[in-house]
Order: C-alpha cells, then structure tokens, then sequence
C-alpha cells in the first residue's frame, strides 16, 4: 500500500449535477480528472506544463487499454462492453493459469475477489 494521503467528498444529491459523477486526483507530478458524463476522455495535468487531454483509443493508449477498446475513438463505450472486458480477461486469466499451473499475469484488468473485499472494507 502507497502512504498517499487524499480526500473524498461525496454527494447524492449535489445541486446542478445531475448524476455528476466526476474523479479528481492529484500527486506530486500532476492531476488527472475524469468526468462520467464525458467518458472517453481524460485530463493530465503536470506540474509546469500545459494540460494534456487523453482520448481512448488515442494517440498514446497503452496496449492493455487498446485490448479492453471494442470500438473506435470517438465512438462511446457502453455499458455491455464493460461485461464483455471482465469475461474476456477472466478467460485469459484462466487460460493462463491453466497453462502456467499458477496465477494469471499482472496485467489483468478485471476484478478479483481481493478487490472485491477491498471495496466492501472501504464502504
């Protein structure tokens, strides 16, 4: 665990935002931001340097997030494709560790029981 020190504020109803769901997070080298209602994009924001916005499926994507994109930028994804990201890892994680005879690899980008149980402590 990383002794980063942060802040949550959260509100059901906040007046003027409607189901405004919106992450901000900030640390020595910079800020992102990420606003549910305008899912496909992502703002960097270092220290002592323009903002940068970040699209999915854009210029600079990681190739594991390339592999979770189903359909080209500009195109938003949805919420059946969510599903279908979590079933086609799962199935490379057990594919692995069937290989392997052990754990998947790191890269695995679904939830696991460990997360799972991590979020209910948190609530």
């Amino acid at each position: 665990a990383h002794p980063a020190k942060g802040m949550i504020w959260a509100s059901q109803v906040a007046p003027g935002h409607e189901n405004g769901l919106k992450l901000r997070i900030y640390g020595s080298k910079g800020g992102l931001e990420w606003v549910q209602a305008d899912p496909n994009y992502l703002w960097y924001t270092p220290f002592g340097q323009p903002k940068q916005l970040l699209t999915r499926a854009g210029a600079g994507a990681m190739p594991v997030a390339a592999r979770v994109t189903r359909v080209p930028s500009g195109h938003p994804e949805g919420y059946l494709e969510g599903f279908a990201n979590i079933y086609q890892e799962a199935a490379r994680a057990i594919s692995a560790a069937r290989r392997k005879g052990g754990k998947p690899g790191k890269d695995v980008v679904f939830p696991t029981i460990a997360d799972g149980v991590a979020g209910m402590a948190f609530l």
